[in-house]
Order: C-alpha cells, then structure tokens, then sequence
C-alpha cells in the first residue's frame, strides 16, 4: 500500500505547491471559476481526441487538451479589456464553464464506456500515479515556477491592480495571456493527474484559508503550502483507511479544513 500512497503524496505536494501560489493571483483578480473553466476546457479536449483516435494520457491526449486551453487563455484575456468589469468577466467564464460542459458530455454520449470517462475527467486517479509522471510534472512546474519568478512584478501588477499596471504603459491583455497560457501547461497536466474537482479544489481552498489568516503575501503562500500539504496527506490516509475514492476523500477534507480555517479565523477577530 505504502509504494502505491507515496506517489499519490508526492503529486499533491506537487499540485498544492504550484495551485496554491496561483490561488493567490486568482483571488486577486476576482475570477474564482477560472480554473474550473479551464479544466473543464482541458478536459473537453481531452475527450474529444477520443472521439477521433487518440488515446487518453497519451502525449496526443495532452496536446489536444493544451490547444483547448491555450484557447481559453485566448477569451479570458480579451475579455479582461480596460472597461470590463469583474462581473462580466466572471460571466464569460461561466460561460466557457457550461458550453464546455456541455460539449463534453455531447462528446461523451458518442463514446463507449462514456461513464467511466466522466468519472476520470472529475476525480482523476492520483492513486495510480507514477514516479515517472511525478518527475515529468515537478519539472514543467518548476519551469511555469520559474518564470513567474522572473515575472512576478508583471503578475502581480496585472493582478493587484491592472489599470495602474496600463497606466504605466504594461499591455495587460498580453499578460493576462501569458499569465492564463501558463495556467493552461498547469491545468492540462493537473486535470490529467487529479481530475477536475481535485484541480479546483487545490487552487481555491488553500488559498481562501490562508488569505484568511496571514495578511502578507509571503505568510499566505507559506500557510496556503502548509494547510493544503497536511489536508492533502490526511485525504490519502482516509481514503485508504477507509477504503474510499482517494480524489473525492481528498476534496472532503479540504472541506473540512476551509471549515476549521472559517471557525479560527472568528475566532481570532480576523
């Protein structure tokens, strides 16, 4: 049990590690569905190069989910002009959200076996990793890592306070679609990984709970790290204690824990 748990811990490190920092921008901005949107557009993609050949979790599988993305990052950057307030830009997320939605499970009904798809799109099987796909994640997290590093003033500037960012003459759609396009590289190899809920549930929940609790930036990436590793292990031990779905045991206690973080943060007077 112990070989098969110790990948599935090393990949949610892995996935709280990038999702958590990038929660930080996302809540930042207002756009709290975006991730959901695109990886249920990665997962859109996914499914439809079944439908023409292409098999899942296979590097034809991956590429057809990064083109889905990548157009994705395209509408949410454009719809992030100068006079478009957050409102409307979470409406066309929402909005990418249900036609993807859609599509897929038009896509699936002309699938075989099209139950067994939908569950893989939603809860992923993180059990099953393997060393070699945790390596071959951790390295292309730590190149879309490094290069927010080395744009973090951008990021941060087109996040925080884009019409400050365009006043001083930064073009903030160009961002928005290096920032969205390297969110596509994470989410197309998240949802590969974990599913759908497992990806938004990394991306959101750790970073509401720690934005809760630590006002600094640093403190909340720090605590975000902390809360999602020490939830993330807790999910994988349930799951195999108590013999249940090891992504849906994990989304659970996250649950549980933004609950805990709700009730110290009242009580706390933050």
């Amino acid at each position: 049990m112990l070989d098969i748990m110790l990948p599935a811990f090393a990949a949610t490190v892995i996935l709280v590690g990038i999702h958590a920092y990038l929660g930080i921008h996302i809540l930042a901005r207002g756009v709290i569905f975006v991730d959901l949107a695109l990886a249920q557009i990665a997962a859109l993609g996914a499914i439809t190069g079944v439908l023409f050949g292409v098999e899942l979790h296979t590097a034809g599988s991956y590429f057809m989910s990064l083109a889905a993305t990548f157009l994705g990052a395209a509408v949410f950057s454009v719809s992030r002009g100068r006079k478009t307030c957050g409102a409307l830009q979470e409406a066309a997320i929402g909005i990418v959200y249900v036609v993807s939605a859609a599509l897929s499970v038009m896509v699936l009904d002309r699938l075989p076996g099209e139950a067994e798809h939908l569950k893989g799109m939603l809860v992923g099987n993180i059990l099953f990793v393997t060393w070699p796909q945790v390596l071959k994640t951790g390295l292309l997290y730590a190149v879309v890592g490094a290069l927010h590093w080395v744009w973090r003033r951008r990021f941060f500037a087109i996040s925080e306070d884009p019409a400050g960012a365009e006043a001083a003459g930064v073009n903030v759609r160009l961002w928005d679609f290096l920032f969205y396009a390297l969110f596509g590289f994470v989410v197309t190899s998240s949802v590969e990984l974990a599913g759908v809920l497992l990806v938004f549930t990394f991306l959101i929940i750790p970073a509401v709970a720690a934005q809760g609790l630590a006002s600094a930036c640093a403190g909340r990436l720090w605590l975000g790290w902390a809360l999602g590793v020490a939830t993330s292990l807790a999910g994988i031990v349930c799951s195999a204690w108590l013999d249940l779905p090891t992504g849906p045991a994990i989304v659970c206690c996250f649950g549980l824990m933004s609950l805990a973080a709700f009730a110290a943060r009242r009580l706390f007077g933050k």
